[in-house]
Order: structure tokens, then C-alpha cells, then sequence
């Protein structure tokens, strides 16, 4: 069982879901963004997912990419996230995840990024942007040391392909809510009810516990706990760092709070 999988695991035996928040590593500067994450993960975060800021972050709201140019534009730089991770893992006992699209993985080397993500106490990898049938070098990275990777799933996946994200997934799969980019939505889609069905239905088949934690478009207390009704985690990502921009880590911290409420499940 991996530090993520564990993570889960204990949020379920204590009767909730999962809280897995999102931030963009060096926003609003460095320093910042360290405490940032101390915080979430003090407020109640049971698994951290930091983002290392991209030139071209075609997933992410514009919140989001507000803030990683915001980043880029004070100078964050790839080598500053290993030692962000050592310090923010030095502080805080929960599984701290990168989201990374794959360019920057691949130009920094697949199997010294896997190297460097482990021995600064990080727990795995999201990559929104790759494929299990391309991630070869990613998966024996990963599996050679250890870390989590964490494929997404769409709404739009067929049945195929929810079974090559399931089988080469570790920790959780990402489970997508609705199509488009990350950003906060009034109502949450009916989609993804559907898709974390699909995805325990084809772990079911293929004989694999699947942990299902949903992301984009999930932005306050009432939607984690409606999320994690039926899913074993939200993620919220552009309402923290809304929250951080406005009112800085003191009202990060409170709204992690806020959303950690959301995770108990109704009749607990």
C-alpha cells in the first residue's frame, strides 16, 4: 500500500472521503507557496498536489494559470520544486503529490525526475497530458521506485481505455467531472457519478480495488461531501488558490477547514 493509498484508506476508516488539494508550487512566490502548502495540509488536506508552474497549462482555468505565470514571472524555476517538496515533507506527514504536464518530466529526464521527486519525499505523479500506452518510461520509473502514478479518466473514456488507466494506475485514479478546463462550477456534472460507477465496475472485472477521487469543478464544502458520496475523494484546486490570492494563508488554511467538514459522510 502506498503513502497515498494509506492516505485514503484512513480518511475511510474514519468515516469520509479523501480531501486532496491542489496548489501551483511558487505562487505567489516561493517561500509563500511553501507555507501555502503547510497549511492546506494543517488545515486538513489528507493528500497534497502541487503543481509545478508551465509555459503552456492548456488544462488549468484561468485562476490557475493566473497564478503559475504569476509564478514563472518571479522567477520559479524547475530546480526550485525538489527542494519546495524536501521542506514542505519535512513539515507535514501527508502524501504530496506533483501534477506536472509531460514536457517538463521528459526534458529533465524521466528516470532523474522519479529520482529526485523520491528522495525529496515525494509520493507520486499526476500527468494530466500522457496516456498509460505512452508513459513507458514513466511506469517503469515509477515502479522501480516507488511512486504513485495517477492517470485521469474522462466521462468520454470507453471502456478500453478505462481499463489501461485502472490497471496502470497507483494510489487513485483522477477522476474527471466534467470535460473542459479546471475552474469552479455552480453544479457539479451528473457525469461523474457515472464514471466512478464505470471505473469500480471495470476494476470489478479486471480484479483490481479501484480508488476513485474526483477533480475540476469542485470548489466548496456541499460539493466535497456530494462528491464524496459516491467517490472516494474530491479534489479542489481553483478555489484555494482563489483563496490564497485573497486572502493569503491564513484564509487558505480556513477554507481547508471548511472543506475537510465536507469529507465526513452524511450519518457520521
Amino acid at each position: 500500500m502506498s503513502r497515498v493509498d494509506a492516505a485514503i484508506a484512513a480518511a475511510r476508516a474514519e468515516g469520509r472521503g479523501a480531501l486532496i488539494g491542489y496548489l501551483p508550487i511558487g505562487y505567489p512566490d516561493l517561500p509563500t507557496s511553501i507555507e501555502a502548502a503547510v497549511a492546506l495540509a494543517e488545515g486538513g488536506a489528507d493528500v497534497l498536489e502541487l503543481g509545478p508552474p508551465y509555459s503552456d497549462p492548456v488544462m488549468d482555468g484561468p485562476v490557475i494559470q493566473e497564478a503559475t505565470q504569476a509564478a514563472l514571472a518571479a522567477g520559479f524555476r524547475l530546480r526550485d520544486l525538489f527542494p519546495a517538496i524536501r521542506e514542505i515533507t519535512s513539515r507535514v506527514d501527508v502524501p504530496v503529490l506533483v501534477m506536472s504536464y509531460w514536457n517538463p518530466v521528459l526534458q529533465y529526464g524521466v528516470d532523474r525526475y522519479a529520482d529526485d521527486l523520491l528522495a525529496a519525499g515525494g509520493a507520486g505523479l499526476i500527468t494530466p497530458d500522457i496516456t498509460p500506452e505512452a508513459a513507458d518510461a514513466w511506469i517503469a520509473a515509477s515502479r522501480r521506485t516507488g511512486l504513485d502514478r495517477i492517470f485521469l479518466a474522462a466521462p468520454t473514456s470507453t471502456d478500453e481505455r478505462l481499463d489501461l488507466v485502472i490497471e496502470n494506475s497507483t494510489g487513485f485514479v483522477y477522476t474527471v467531472s466534467t470535460m473542459g478546463i479546471t475552474g469552479e462550477r455552480a453544479q457539479l456534472d451528473a457525469a461523474a457519478r457515472t464514471l466512478v460507477e464505470r471505473l469500480r465496475a471495470r476494476g470489478e472485472a479486471l480484479g483490481l480495488g479501484v480508488n476513485a477521487c474526483v477533480g475540476i469543478g469542485v470548489s466548496n464544502a456541499a460539493q466535497v461531501a456530494g462528491v464524496v458520496e459516491y467517490a472516494d475523494g474530491a479534489i479542489v484546486g481553483t478555489a484555494l488558490v482563489r483563496a490564497l490570492r485573497e486572502g493569503g494563508v491564513p484564509r487558505l488554511r480556513e477554507l481547508a477547514g471548511e472543506l475537510r467538514a465536507g469529507t465526513v459522510h452524511s450519518g457520521k
